[in-house]
């Protein structure tokens, strides 16, 4: 019959045995060392000064002093000695210094393995619900990187919704994420009941829309974003000029040139023609003044049919001037006038303003 329990290596009373008190002694001793274990250190390498009766040390790898060649060990005070116990695999131990449960892995004191999955919740330095199933208490939130991160929001439907939620005293003011739908939108609200979608964008197109984006050409709310095809920037401000139903859809300058003249036109409908003619001179009398053979202007561009053209010019000289029939949308008639009588070859110029729609 062995001498000593196979697991704890607790003494056995033997037949016949004399003072059978003492191993019976023993054997409660090492049951009161080793039964709910608690330890004053783990991984200690020097004996305390004045160790109170009972208390339990976890040796570490290379202790000293009176520990010396104990290493791994469970060191107990009791009736002045140290006495020591070799733990077993899987034993635990709380470890008094630390406040940690500790598990005897067969080389040393380590953590107790922590389950991760399909956790009912966690709360850290805060309670955690139903609904709330991790929730943190604290100043700040970190997740760091491995390389990159990414904070995914995953729901199960389109009509369901995943977003971040800004609250103030448990009242939400702000949320942005996809909300019954797939559009991404940013949703604002001053009491946490009524709520105003301010940004939303087109999952397809991209494009923005709500309140806080302009919601007309004529739209002129303080505080809103301009929408491009409404307002104008250096992508629009030259180029060509265009209109729907009145409403400017273009540029807001138009400038161009052919063999007719120049020609300019404005996003509100005006438009302005200018030409430098062939040189005349004025020989020809009529009555009292002197003139150019008649000709006509074909305008660079057409004004509005039915608009109002006003035209001038010059001859080319103070004695010189142009005189210019009624004209049509597309050309107008003219003659350079004198004073007197002047062969001299000049340039004349003339202008034409109206609209082009």
């Amino acid at each position: 019959m062995s001498q000593n329990s196979p697991r704890l290596n607790l003494p056995f009373l033997q037949p016949s045995q004399a003072q059978k008190h003492v191993t019976h002694n023993e054997a409660l001793r090492q049951l009161d060392l080793i039964t709910q274990l608690s330890v004053a250190t783990t991984n200690a390498t020097t004996p305390p000064a004045v160790p109170d009766q009972g208390e339990v040390h976890a040796l570490g790898a290379a202790p000293t002093g009176d520990w010396t060649g104990q290493a791994g060990k469970l060191a107990a005070w009791l009736d002045n000695a140290w006495h020591f116990v070799t733990p077993g695999t899987g034993w635990r131990a709380w470890d008094e210094s630390t406040g940690q449960m500790k598990i005897w892995d067969g080389g040393a004191w380590v953590d107790p393995p922590v389950a991760t999955q399909n956790l009912d919740g966690v709360g850290i330095a805060t309670g955690y619900d139903s609904t709330n199933r991790l929730s943190v208490r604290s100043p700040a939130t970190l997740l760091s990187h491995d390389g990159g991160h990414q904070l995914k929001i995953n729901k199960a439907s389109v009509g369901d919704t995943a977003s971040l939620l800004f609250q103030s005293n448990w009242t939400g003011h702000a949320e942005m994420g996809l909300s019954g739908n797939t559009g991404f939108a940013i949703k604002v609200s001053p009491d946490g009941g009524n709520w105003t979608n301010a940004l939303s964008f087109d999952p397809t197109t991209g494009t923005a829309s709500g309140a806080a984006v302009q919601a007309s050409a004529d739209d002129i709310t303080a505080g809103r974003l301009m929408r491009a095809d409404y307002g104008y920037g250096p992508g629009n401000l030259l180029g060509v000029a265009a209109q729907s139903g009145g409403t400017p859809t273009g540029a807001v300058i138009e400038r161009g040139s052919n063999a007719n003249g120049d020609y300019v036109r404005f996003a509100d409908g005006t438009q302005i023609c200018t030409v430098s003619l062939a040189a005349t001179g004025c020989t020809n009398a009529e009555g009292a003044l002197f003139a150019s053979g008649a000709a006509d202007w074909d305008f660079p561009v057409s004004f509005a049919v039915g608009s109002t053209i006003a035209v001038s010019g010059s001859g080319g000289a103070s004695t010189r001037f142009m005189g210019f029939d009624v004209p049509t949308d597309a050309q107008v008639g003219f003659k350079v006038l004198a004073v007197a009588s002047d062969a001299t070859a000049l340039v004349p110029t003339a202008t034409a303003i109206g609209r082009w729609f």
